[in-house]
């Protein structure tokens, strides 16, 4: 477990990346780790579309201020329409099984000496008209990815947490 507590302590959102290209490879770790996620009742309700070629990431940052100039962005979307839906009050998990899809794709990108950030600030609607194969989706988040740049470390407050006592009860 402490490599896990590590690894959760040192990934940052990284906004600044260098130019060097991010290996195929590593792509379809972070592919593998994001199916590896797990989801209620396993349905797996979400899609995950790698977008590189570099006509297709200039539109995409087109709809968001920040796309940091990464060369590769990942978006992650939740199809609400596949996922379990708890009967007790009609919580749809689409969004949480698309959320723990993305905090994969996060530690796995450090891992593997990367960096990404979520990004939850991005028009969807623009991001659908602009790739129309996403328009069915729930678009959850953009995950612009690369080696992280000097000035890409983390952001002041990276290290703030609130006390333990204000966050966890035990009962």
């Amino acid at each position: 477990m402490t490599d896990f507590l590590q690894l959760a302590h040192d990934r940052y959102s990284c906004r600044a990346f260098t130019d060097k290209p991010v290996e195929a490879e590593k792509i379809d770790a972070l592919v593998e780790a994001a199916i590896a996620a797990p989801t209620a009742v396993n349905k797996q309700p979400w899609r995950l579309w790698v977008v590189r070629d570099p006509d297709a990431v200039e539109r995409l940052s087109a709809c968001t201020r920040f796309g940091f100039g990464a060369k590769i962005i990942l978006v992650l979307g939740a199809a609400p329409d596949e996922a379990w839906v708890r009967k007790y009050d009609g919580r749809n998990f689409a969004d949480v099984d698309a959320s723990i899809v993305g905090t994969h794709i996060m530690l796995a990108a450090h891992d593997l000496g990367l960096g990404t950030t979520w990004v939850g600030h991005f028009n969807a609607p623009a991001v659908a008209d602009a790739f129309p194969e996403m328009a069915p989706y729930d678009l959850v988040a953009l995950f612009p990815l690369g080696y992280p740049a000097q000035d890409g470390g983390p952001a002041a407050g990276h290290l703030s947490r609130k006390p333990v006592d204000e966050l966890v009860t035990n009962l």
